[in-house]
């Protein structure tokens, strides 16, 4: 009897070798360091050698974590985080959405190609020089918008917005969606350059109109992208990140500005409180995971649709 097995040629052996030294990588920066979790479980606060501890230190159960859920600050810090984080899923994840469909609307290239290249720009700037432009904009003496607001008799006397607690969640909801919407935009766009041209034929011939185009063809020819990537931003509803939180922050409005990756810095790494900035960090992860399985699963009972 024939054995159906294939034989191996020179070709098959680069390519393994190949996907072989992904997985390397893959095991040595990402599975490795994962050893590194046990300092959340032991004491290794305001020491040197890290690596002693992780291995040699003495255990502390779960008082880490405690540290971090006792601390005066947790409720704020949990609230800003989940607050803002949740308001941009509302507002800035479908935007890109919009304006890709909206986009792809416009026939002529060279008008789709600039407004595609002022929308995606801001991106590709570092959020130190974003976020310094938009300060600009925001100053108190001197800034365009207050300036403006003056020249029209919206108010009478300058506004300090980075100051003031209460507009800070707007400016970084905002300024997110100046720099992100575009490179959003571009996904879903190319999300739409694969739909087959003969639904659009089809829909042509059954009467549809552009907007019914738009509804009955494109959104659901998107929708996998869409469902994959709305899946990816509640699974990161505790990630904020430090860049664009720390450029508009300052003493006067952190009470809604300081969020989790902000904490873990100044409490664990700044102060040296190692193991409590990696219990915070593993608290991180467990949640994210959690949120990632959970809205998977119900993605999938609802729309038939997931990651895995």
């Amino acid at each position: 009897m024939r054995s159906n097995r294939k034989k191996w040629r020179r070709s098959d052996f680069e390519l393994q070798s190949m996907v072989l030294m992904g997985i390397v990588f893959v095991l040595f920066f990402c599975y490795v360091p994962m050893i590194g979790l046990l300092l959340a479980f032991k004491d290794g606060n305001a020491v040197l050698n890290i690596t002693n501890v992780v291995f040699y230190g003495e255990w502390v159960g779960f008082s880490n974590f405690e540290i971090f859920l006792k601390d005066k600050n947790f409720l704020d810090v949990i609230v800003n985080t989940l607050g803002l984080n949740g308001l941009q899923l509302l507002v800035n994840f479908p935007a890109p959405i919009l304006f890709a469909l909206l986009l792809n609307e416009i026939k002529q290239s060279k008008i789709k190609r600039s407004i595609q290249t002022v929308l995606y720009l801001p991106y590709f700037l570092s959020w130190v020089i974003f976020g310094g432009i938009i300060l600009s904009l925001l100053r108190y003496d001197g800034g365009v918008l207050n300036e403006l607001l003056l020249a029209v008799g919206v108010i009478d006397q300058p506004v300090n917005y980075i100051a003031q607690p209460s507009y800070y969640w707007l400016i970084i909801i905002l300024s997110s969606f100046l720099k992100n919407v575009g490179w959003g935009m571009v996904i879903y766009l190319a999300a739409i350059a694969g739909i087959d041209g003969c639904l659009y034929e089809a829909a042509e011939l059954d009467g549809a109109n552009r907007w019914q185009k738009m509804r009955y063809v494109t959104l659901p020819c998107m929708a996998q992208t869409i469902t994959l990537f709305l899946i990816l931003n509640i699974s990161n509803l505790l990630d904020n990140g430090t860049e664009q939180i720390l450029v508009f922050q300052n003493t006067l409005n952190l009470s809604r500005s300081e969020v989790i990756d902000t904490y873990i810095l100044k409490y664990g790494i700044n102060r040296m409180m190692y193991s409590l900035a990696t219990a915070i960090g593993l608290f991180k992860s467990v949640i994210s995971v959690i949120l990632l399985v959970s809205s998977n699963a119900l993605s999938k009972k609802l729309t038939g649709r997931g990651i895995f």
